[in-house]
């Protein structure tokens, strides 16, 4: 059947179901607060470690952060015309919706703080004290640490026409005051803002000599609030709150008039920091009056406005967890098992045998780090390429590159510039690589790299070269490849790795790419390679034969991609997805989606990996890929997918990647047809199993609680 024989079969079968779109659809930010709600649910579990479940109440504040500061001001930012908001009625249903959820979401995260975890952790020892729950010694101690560490950086700012209300920071800690009687100079100046340091800890560990049993901390916003009246002098302070404002956070520059991405975005990274506020968050006491004066100074709706019973910033009780050190209030610490025969051998002679499958955090990220420091050393190795999407601040590897271009080795290397969150660093790299002789480009223009790719090209002892590549589906990150689960392959594999090559070829010449045989690149194959052979499972059941379709990734939006799985569904394809966080495709449908089943996976480990598995008639086509099935993905990003040849590796990507997660019955949450999750649960005969737990004991190192 032709491509556009499938694909008008795809439409008839949306038009025969006479269906409107949001029947065929969930919607995608609703199934973005959903993820965040089965976060919020391993806080809830009692069987987790305590501090594990504050973990949790601090990612799920970090996303609804992140939900905000990107896709909230996205869609805010799509519906404002010449500065104004539009109010057409979808719109506005579709946000009042989002503030519904949203409310709802963050109100349970505080009940859950309050009334859960900070009283079980008292329990056991670990306090932390508001004002009123702190002894006459301690409060002794706050109020020395308030008038040494915190009054001197302290700039309250009483607004008149002359002190303006301030620039306040994206996600800042702040305070509006309400102030009695007249100023020094006898005006009635009734409201001041102050500003609380950035530089000092939120989290403050009291002596222990205060506390009889265990350890007691305070919030720095605790400490302020206590002594605020102490920075207005002769002022009666009638009432105060904390508030912290969330700002739209993407960066934007304008890519046909730039000339230089790097200097056009260290002026964006500034104004970052300032953009539209899209979210108002205030203590829940603050009177009316004060929470109304800052939606107007904000230009924002009483919708944007989230009363909070606590911090206003839920993220910053990780520090709490740092200063704790109860091993048994963590999860039993882990650690990646080494491959010692692996360590004892050149990587390169290894390679030229075999294929090297790396399956993190249960084998270790050392091995990719070993690879290209061993690459920087090798006086064999002439050049060596890689892409950079994440690495963080420190990076034993990006110190690798740099040495190797001291070396006087060709080094080139791909920086995404506009990964987000991740900018300032990324250019600081991008600084150091070029002043060490490194040859720095930042991709595409308009496209994301986010293809995990990284080439050596050594000379061999016959004088030939040969390529030796690293593909991933995480990121080059030290620190979160031991907290997410990903694939790596390093391989020597003539082919694949001569067309890793091609693909810095593209990036760097802006060349249009080969064909390639093996490697799926986006944004000019990858999508069609992806529909090809979800049609080719839909014509083998068409044909009676078994069709088959495992794929886990992080998120499934793109429609196009949705229909051809709808399509093979009606063909009588077995569909399994693994999608962690947001999934628009509605399973279970009769007629539409009756043979496709999705479920999300959360728990000690972020779910990262990406893999697509076809049956295709027993051939067992495995590809490990940087992308998910998001349009973003497919057509506005460079990215990979890579296929494992070797059977014993797919075995190995079947056997740890998708067969366990497919039979978890403790951290899967199963999607139904009406956009809902409802967490599996172990029934009649079965055991508890976890696909996490299984793969830690099978392939990791579990330590003692005392390493």
């Amino acid at each position: 059947m032709s491509h556009k024989a499938t694909n008008d079969s795809e439409s008839a079968l949306m038009t025969s179901l006479g269906l409107p779109r949001s029947a065929i659809y969930l919607d995608r930010e609703r199934s973005q607060i959903a993820f965040n709600w089965r976060v919020l649910a391993q806080a809830e579990d009692k069987s987790i470690p305590l501090l594990e479940r504050l973990k949790y109440l601090c990612i799920v504040g970090s996303n609804l952060d992140e939900f905000f500061e990107v896709r909230v001001a996205s869609l805010l930012a799509q519906n404002t015309i010449d500065g104004q908001l539009a109010q057409h009625a979808a719109f506005t249903s579709m946000m009042e919706r989002i503030d519904k959820e949203c409310h709802a979401l963050e109100t349970r995260q505080y009940e859950v703080l309050n009334q859960d975890i900070l009283p079980a952790l008292s329990r056991k020892g670990i306090h932390l004290l508001r004002h009123t729950e702190r002894t006459e010694a301690q409060r002794a101690w706050v109020k020395s640490y308030f008038d040494r560490e915190v009054r001197p950086l302290l700039t309250p700012i009483g607004l008149d026409p002359a002190h303006p209300f301030p620039q306040v920071v994206n996600k800042s800690l702040n305070f509006i005051v309400s102030l009695a009687g007249k100023d020094a100079f006898g005006r009635g100046t009734a409201i001041a803002i102050v500003k609380a340091p950035r530089v000092l800890p939120r989290v403050i560990k009291i002596p222990d000599e205060l506390t009889e049993k265990g350890q007691a901390f305070c919030l720095l916003s605790s400490v302020i609030h206590a002594h605020i009246g102490d920075l207005f002098n002769d002022r009666e302070v009638l009432a105060y709150s904390q508030f912290r404002v969330t700002r739209d956070s993407d960066l934007w520059v304008d890519e046909d008039e730039v000339k230089n991405l790097r200097q056009a975005l260290q002026g964006e990274l500034q104004g970052r920091q300032f953009g539209m506020a899209v979210r108002l968050e205030v203590a829940k006491n603050c009177p009316e009056s004060l929470s109304q004066f800052l939606l107007e100074q904000f230009s924002l709706s009483k919708d944007r406005l989230y009363a909070v019973d606590g911090p206003v910033n839920m993220v910053r009780l990780s520090e709490l967890i740092d200063h704790v050190n109860q091993a048994n209030l963590r999860f039993p610490a882990f650690s990646a098992k080494s491959d010692s025969k692996l360590a004892q051998k050149n990587i390169f002679d290894v390679l030229n045998k075999q294929d090297i499958l790396l399956h993190h955090p249960f084998q270790p990220f050392q091995t990719v780090i070993d690879f290209i420091r061993t690459a920087s050393l090798d006086p064999n190795v002439l050049a060596i390429k890689q892409t950079i999407y994440r690495t963080g601040m420190n990076s034993d590897l990006m110190e690798s590159l740099i040495t190797a271009a001291r070396m006087g080795k060709e080094v080139t290397v791909v920086v995404e510039l506009m990964a987000r969150f991740d900018e300032e660093a990324n250019i600081n790299w991008a600084d150091r690589l070029q002043r060490a002789g490194a040859q720095v480009v930042y991709g595409v223009v308009g496209l994301k790299t986010h293809a995990k790719l990284a080439l050596v090209i050594r000379r061999e002892e016959g004088g030939g070269l040969r390529h030796y590549a690293h593909l991933g589906t995480g990121n080059y990150h030290p620190s979160t490849t031991r907290f997410y689960t990903d694939f790596g392959l390093l391989t020597a594999h003539p082919k694949k790795a001569a067309e890793v090559n091609e693909v810095f070829i593209h990036l760097t010449g802006l060349t249009k790419p080969k064909k390639l045989e093996h490697l799926w690149l986006a944004p000019f194959f990858l999508q069609p390679k992806i529909i090809k052979a979800i049609r080719n499972e839909a014509r083998i059941a068409r044909e009676g034969r078994p069709g088959r379709i495992i794929a886990k990734m992080n998120a499934l939006v793109d429609e196009s991609v949705i229909r051809a799985l709808y399509a093979a569904s009606a063909d009588g394809v077995k569909i399994d997805l693994i999608v962690r966080g947001a999934c628009t495709l509605r399973p279970s449908v009769p007629g539409l989606s009756e043979n496709i089943t999705v479920r999300s996976i959360i728990g000690r480990f972020l779910e990262h990996s990406r893999i697509y598995y076809f049956r295709n008639d027993l051939q067992h086509d495995v590809y490990l890929a940087s992308a998910d099935w998001m349009s973003r993905n497919l057509f506005r990003r460079i990215e990979v997918a890579f296929p494992v040849l070797e059977k014993s590796l797919k075995k190995r990507i079947i056997s740890e990647g998708l067969d366990p997660y497919l039979k978890d019955n403790q951290n899967a949450w199963v999607l139904d047809s009406d956009g809902s999750y409802e967490r599996k649960k172990v029934r009649g005969k079965q055991k508890p199993f976890s696909a996490q737990q299984y793969l830690m004991q099978t392939l990791g190192s579990p330590e003692s609680e005392d390493n």
